[in-house]
């Protein structure tokens, strides 16, 4: 499909039937992802400030063919919310429609427009004595609309879910103009197909959701975090088992951490304080949130993880403070990563008996083919692990780039082999249309394919992004 660009003429017919301040021109912050692998092409910026102008902007955009790349918070890293393709596509930005419209603290709901920010309704749930808990790194500046226009996950999918595991419903504007008025509160609503899932993780390319009903949930009362030192990522999982049959679904975080990511953090962020000298060589972050006592059950497992041989050493926080510096530095990592310049990351997820093997065969793999140094850490309980590879000592990333393809080949041949997913929790983006052509089922690429042509059959959302334009 053709696509026109957003020229001036454009610019003028969107600035006469739009509220003045609406359309702008795109600086740099919303022309390349985290990563800085892709890049957009300056041009025409709307930041609407309702649904319905929202409403207008996209009839005004399909009408004349124009491409539409919806814009978050930036913090992708797929290369979704940037297009280097598209002849000067518009920048559609949410970031002035912020509002948190209501919070049913009594029905354990709160809705909130696309803008605003994680932490703000993070924030907001907790003024009301609830808890919305999507939690990430990035949640001081990805918004809503981001989050679930890429089902978000984080550290707390274990317990809670995706974040499409927490939304009930959504006000979504499809690529013709019309307004979908999905924003249901009901837990239970069994009338027909369920657009809400279709609308969460198309990442754009089918429509902008522009508010949405959030689950919450009541706050534990009992709050325990600890870091325990594992011989391995196979006695983590026991270690995982133990604490299910413990507290069952208290166990609200399970992270596993490699030694390489610490000493990532210690070379590029040494005020981080790290749990414990000299760093392990495995140890995985725990977190319990329990009606009572989460420290006590925090003590049994460790006692039975010690005796079965599954733990060597361990730390229970004593303190919220102590809590937030264990959290501190699993959050470090991902940012010394950054400074150190990955040569390919992988976003992949096993099912979570296969984690162990897979670490070992794609080690050996990947050991035997270049110097490199590997950074294995995430979220072990719901089987999604960051494979990261980097340079080996003294070398850059500009080192690889001959070999950083056949590198995450290797790496997404392996998962496939075992029956999992090349991306888990970030998407595809731009950056995985490939990935998804090769590993996806051709049926439901297919079917994906047809979804995609009845609802923008002019193919301006998103374009190339999930499918290839």
């Amino acid at each position: 499909m053709t696509l026109n660009p957003a020229n001036d003429a454009f610019r003028a017919r969107l600035e006469a039937d739009l509220p003045a301040g609406t359309i702008r021109t795109a600086d740099a912050r919303y022309l390349e992802e985290p990563r800085g692998r892709y890049f957009g092409q300056p041009g025409i910026l709307a930041a609407p400030a309702c649904t319905q102008d929202v409403a207008r902007i996209l009839n005004a955009c399909n009408d004349a063919r124009v491409g539409v790349v919806p814009f978050g918070g930036g913090t992708g890293l797929v290369g979704g919310q940037v297009d280097p393709d598209t002849p000067q596509p518009l920048i559609l930005s949410l970031e002035r429609m912020n509002t948190l419209r209501d919070v049913y603290p009594l029905e354990n709901v709160m809705v909130a427009e696309a803008g605003a920010i994680l932490a703000d309704v993070q924030a907001a749930a907790e003024a009301h004595n609830r808890l919305f808990p999507l939690s990430l790194g990035s949640e001081g500046s990805a918004r809503i609309g981001g989050n679930l226009s890429t089902n978000a996950g984080g550290v707390h999918v274990l317990r809670y879910g995706t974040a499409r595991d927490l939304c009930l419903g959504l006000e979504v504007v499809l690529p013709s103009g019309e307004i979908w008025n999905g924003l249901s509160r009901l837990r239970k609503d069994n009338t027909g197909y369920d657009l809400r899932h279709l609308m969460i993780g198309a990442e754009g390319t089918l429509g902008v959701i522009t508010a949405a009903a959030l689950k919450l949930f009541a706050r534990p009362a009992s709050v325990g975090t600890a870091v325990m030192v594992v011989p391995s990522p196979a006695a983590a999982l026991e270690l995982l088992a133990i604490a299910r049959d413990q507290v069952g679904e208290g166990v609200s975080a399970f992270e596993l951490i490699h030694r390489q990511g610490l000493e990532f953090v210690s070379e590029k962020l040494p005020d981080v304080r790290q749990p414990m000298t000299p760093l392990p060589e495995w140890m995985v972050l725990m977190e319990f949130g329990l009606a009572a006592d989460a420290d006590g059950a925090l003590e049994t497992v460790f006692a039975q993880g010690l005796d079965a041989g599954l733990g060597q050493d361990g730390v229970i926080a004593q303190s919220t403070a102590q809590q937030s510096a264990f959290w501190h530095v699993r959050e470090a990592i991902p940012i010394a990563n950054k400074m150190i310049g990955s040569v390919a990351s992988h976003d992949i997820s096993l099912p979570l008996s296969a984690i162990a093997e897979f670490i070992e065969e794609a080690r050996s793999r990947l050991l035997s083919m270049s110097d490199i140094r590997i950074n294995c850490f995430g979220h072990l309980g719901d089987g999604n692990l960051h494979f990261n590879v980097f340079p080996g000592v003294g070398k850059q990333r500009s080192d690889y780039e001959d070999v950083r393809g056949q590198v995450s080949r290797t790496v997404h041949d392996l998962v496939h082999s075992y029956d999992g997913s090349f991306s888990a929790e970030h998407g595809v983006g731009r950056m995985k249309v490939d990935d998804l052509e090769r590993y996806g089922d051709p049926t439901g690429l297919a079917a994906m394919r047809a979804i995609k042509q009845a609802l923008d059959p002019n193919g301006i959302m998103n374009p190339g992004a999930v499918l290839r334009a």
